[in-house]
């Protein structure tokens, strides 16, 4: 069966020296990301200055533009940031003069949702008037979706939620769960960090009120690129406490108060990361010349093949076996699968390994079929011949 996205495998250094089958927490680096990053220090030294007029100041719009394309977005409606713990604090910081109201100061989380989320909303349930009701689950790889439906009622201000969760790689029902907390008068929160780029979805269809990811996965961007979405109507109605000149309406008139900018660079702040931005682009790039939906299809096809191969040798998915509800990731259980993970590192097959989900591993349009046949017979090796670190580790990269 020929595979025409195996074209672009040249555009990806690290591919020609090792199984990378990690791009669930850092995709490849494209080769352009070189000339782009060449591309700043030039700029920087020869431009000086002059840079933040000619190019500088507009990348957080401009390069958000094209995550819009990914993402389903209507243009301007994206801004880049550092990170999705920045997104998610500036979100609140809109909605946080909405917590006097005592009947609706409540934000539905989900058990499974990304630590470093979590980690926002409760700094800042200790700091105001909020609560936090958190949906269980009970397999650890799913939310159940009546729960979740269930948990969302008038008193909800907030829903942030996984699009798809980190752990299993468990493809929730954005759809249903935003109807239902519109229905109450709830905003939600999508975090698209593990399907943007692997998964087709449109922010503007799904209807979601904000989506926060970054660029370090399926989007082979790198750290230091997150962005932030913000529905169209919302924008010009929400005032950020988070917030920096590049969200006044005239930065550079350096006024001693804060007056909105009346688009989507009110969600800005301080002065962004310009390296990573320069980094970022070309990965998006290749995104959308592929588009998603093509992406999406090999891996489909992949997943299900390497979820054979697995079973087939006697590991344990824990994945969802059903397409429709899993994104890109397949997670394989081992009683030893912390150590295989350090040992498969070690031998230059790049997965990595999450309590209580087992070896992560992630196919994307660059990745051969021989490679997933690679991986588990390694795997298969390791396991049987118990060539692998008596002691178990936390997390392996």
């Amino acid at each position: 069966m020929a595979d025409d996205l195996l074209k672009w495998r040249s555009e990806f250094p690290i591919l020609e020296r090792t199984v990378y089958l990690i791009s669930h927490s850092l995709g490849a680096m494209p080769r352009a990301t070189f000339d782009r990053l060449h591309e700043y220090a030039d700029i920087w030294a020869t431009r000086g200055v002059r840079a933040w007029a000619e190019g500088w100041w507009d990348m957080p719009v401009t390069i958000g533009n094209e995550i819009a394309r990914i993402i389903g977005a209507d243009s301007n409606t994206v801004v880049m940031h550092q990170n999705v713990s920045i997104c998610q604090s500036l979100i609140l910081s809109c909605l946080l003069p909405l917590t006097h109201n005592p009947k609706r100061n409540k934000i539905v989380c989900e058990e499974l949702n990304f630590p470093s989320v979590m980690y926002v909303y409760d700094a800042h349930a200790r700091a105001h008037n909020l609560r936090i009701e958190t949906v269980k689950s009970d397999d650890g790889i799913t939310i159940p979706l009546e729960r979740m439906l269930a948990a969302i009622d008038e008193e909800t201000l907030l829903v942030p939620i996984s699009h798809v969760l980190f752990k299993s790689a468990f493809l929730q029902d954005a759809k249903a769960i935003t109807e239902r907390a519109h229905e109450v008068g709830a905003l939600v929160i999508l975090d698209t960090y593990q399907s943007a780029g692997t998964v087709p979805f449109s922010v503007k269809e799904l209807n979601v009120d904000f989506a926060t990811g970054g660029s370090v996965k399926w989007l082979c961007g790198g750290p230091g690129a997150g962005y932030l979405y913000v529905r169209p109507d919302l924008i010009e109605t929400l005032q950020p406490k988070t917030t920096g000149w590049m969200a006044h309406e005239h930065p550079f008139a350096f006024e001693t108060e804060m007056h909105y900018a009346p688009n989507i660079t009110r969600f800005l702040h301080g002065s962004p990361a310009i390296p990573a931005l320069y980094a970022a682009e070309s990965g998006y790039q290749i995104i959308n010349e592929i588009g998603v939906a093509a992406i999406r299809e090999k891996s489909l096809r992949q997943s299900q093949y390497l979820i054979k191969l697995a079973e087939e040798a006697g590991f344990q998915v824990t994945s969802p076996k059903d397409p429709a509800q899993r994104g890109g990731t397949i997670t394989v259980w081992d009683d030893n699968a912390a150590a295989i993970t350090k040992e498969l590192i070690r031998r230059d097959f790049i997965v990595d390994y999450r309590p209580g989900a087992g070896v992560r591993i992630s196919p994307h349009f660059y990745t051969k079929d021989e490679e997933l046949e690679l991986i588990v017979a390694e795997m298969k090796t390791i396991r049987d011949t118990h060539a692998f670190a008596t002691e178990k580790v936390g997390a392996a990269f």
